[in-house]
């Protein structure tokens, strides 16, 4: 059993993960080329073929803004395309949960002060953030972001199957528990309509 999460992007994370958190795979896909169609065509195609039978998936959700709003909503529905065509589910995770997953909420500083993060400076917080949950690093922040949403994944497989979580003695942080909460939530919803 794989645990795969894909960040996508002109630089899509593609990271797969083990059942013991062994990171089997973790790569940055760009496609062919830098024009489109024929990029976002190729990255389309290689993103699915790293994804196997049997991988519990969980994909970044459509970004709220970006300068490349076309390309990104574009890519986006092609790799949710191609996988239902192929029979694959997945979990959707918000671009904000995704930060929340590892306690980043986008501001620093004590209150009264608040100071947000933008661009670069939230990209190393969470690159920080995901070292020190669970000692992962990788030149990419788009890799890190997919090793994230790939551990949502795995934990969401885990609520769902059932089994007993013996991370952290049976204890998520609150902060990792409504990040999954919430996406079971939705996903129920989705299925009820």
């Amino acid at each position: 059993m794989r645990f795969v999460g894909i960040d996508p992007g002109t630089k899509t994370g593609f990271v797969a993960l083990d059942e013991n958190e062994e990171v089997l795979r973790a790569k940055e896909l760009t496609g062919i080329s830098d024009a489109d169609p024929k990029r976002m065509v190729t990255l389309i195609d290689e993103v699915v073929s790293h994804v196997k039978p049997g991988d519990v998936i969980c994909i970044e959700g459509f970004p709220f803004d970006t300068q490349r709003a076309m390309f990104a909503g574009g890519l986006h529905h092609g790799i949710r395309n191609e996988l239902f065509k192929r029979g694959f589910s997945y979990y959707e995770v918000a671009p904000n949960a995704v930060k929340k997953f590892v306690n980043v909420t986008g501001w620093v500083g004590e209150k009264g002060s608040k100071k947000r993060l933008t661009g670069p400076a939230k990209k190393k917080a969470v690159m920080k953030a995901v070292e020190e949950h669970f000692s992962f690093t990788h030149k990419s922040d788009n890799v890190v972001d997919a090793y994230i949403i790939a551990q949502i994944a795995k934990d969401l497989w885990t609520m769902e199957s059932g089994v007993e979580c013996l991370l952290n003695n049976g204890y998520l942080p609150i902060y990792q528990a409504e990040v999954l909460q919430s996406i079971l939530e939705t996903k129920k919803k989705a299925k009820a309509k």
